[in-house]
């Protein structure tokens, strides 16, 4: 008698296992963006001054007009600040010191007071801050409208104001807001060392949450994919099923 060792291909995986496969791709790719992010924010994190600020370096801003303003600082929340605590956004910081020696003021203020006060007169809009290597760009307005001392006017939400370094904190809120920088007596030709922080008292626990979900979503990816592909009856994938047949 003789004996021949036949072999058939194992039954191919079913839909169930490809989709198991197929979203275990996704949902690491997924935990990669989680992980990628947390990571991101507990660097900031750890970059924070004495103060818990994270800053940009002091750098030159200078205009021959009667003012430095910020474009729109947009906070809006949509309504969603009823739901947050006070000061669960965070504090932004502005310091300035004048290049010259002239006492500055430096306000910050709803953008649409902003505009109106700065209507008329000649100020230099910021438009765009590049800081590897540093360069600003401005939009002049000319006017010949005198602001005379920003100090006097009523719509500032914070300010500082004196000779050497000011410094302004602003707890944040919801809105569309501007900085302004000037001479504390209005005149033109603001030359001044600026630079600007946030202090995000969340930043650390994002920063774990972000990381900690990233993990768990790469531990699902990894069940995921063992689902795909394990053994079903013994036999692995691209196995093959032996026969034996006898012939007389």
């Amino acid at each position: 008698m003789e004996h021949v060792t036949t072999g058939r291909p194992a039954r191919k995986p079913n839909g169930r296992r490809i989709a198991a496969i197929v979203a275990s791709g996704v949902v690491a790719l997924m935990s990669l963006g989680f992980v990628a992010t947390g990571g991101l924010l507990l660097w900031a994190d750890s970059k924070k001054d004495e103060q818990g600020y994270n800053t940009t370096g002091t750098d030159r801003f200078s205009t021959p007009t009667s003012a430095l303003a910020s474009e729109n600082l947009d906070m809006d929340l949509d309504g969603a600040e009823s739901l947050l605590d006070e000061g669960a956004l965070g504090k932004l910081r502005v310091k300035a010191e004048s290049n010259d020696g002239k006492p500055l003021f430096v306000g910050i203020a709803r953008t649409a007071d902003v505009t109106g006060y700065l209507r008329g007169s000649s100020h230099a809009l910021v438009t765009d801050v590049d800081y590897s290597p540093f360069h600003v760009d401005y939009r002049t307005s000319e006017g010949e409208r005198s602001l005379g001392a920003p100090g006097a006017q009523r719509f500032w939400a914070a300010t500082a104001q004196g000779g050497g370094e000011q410094a302004l904190t602003w707890e944040v809120q919801d809105g569309d807001w501007s900085v302004v920088v000037m001479n504390a007596d209005g005149s033109p030709g603001v030359d001044a060392g600026i630079s600007a922080g946030a202090r995000l008292g969340f930043l650390d626990e994002a920063g774990w949450i972000s990381l900690g979900t990233g993990i768990a979503l790469l531990a699902l990816a990894g069940g995921l994919l063992y689902v795909g592909v394990r053994r079903r009856g013994g036999a692995a994938p691209g196995d093959t099923d032996q026969a034996t047949v006898t012939v007389a």
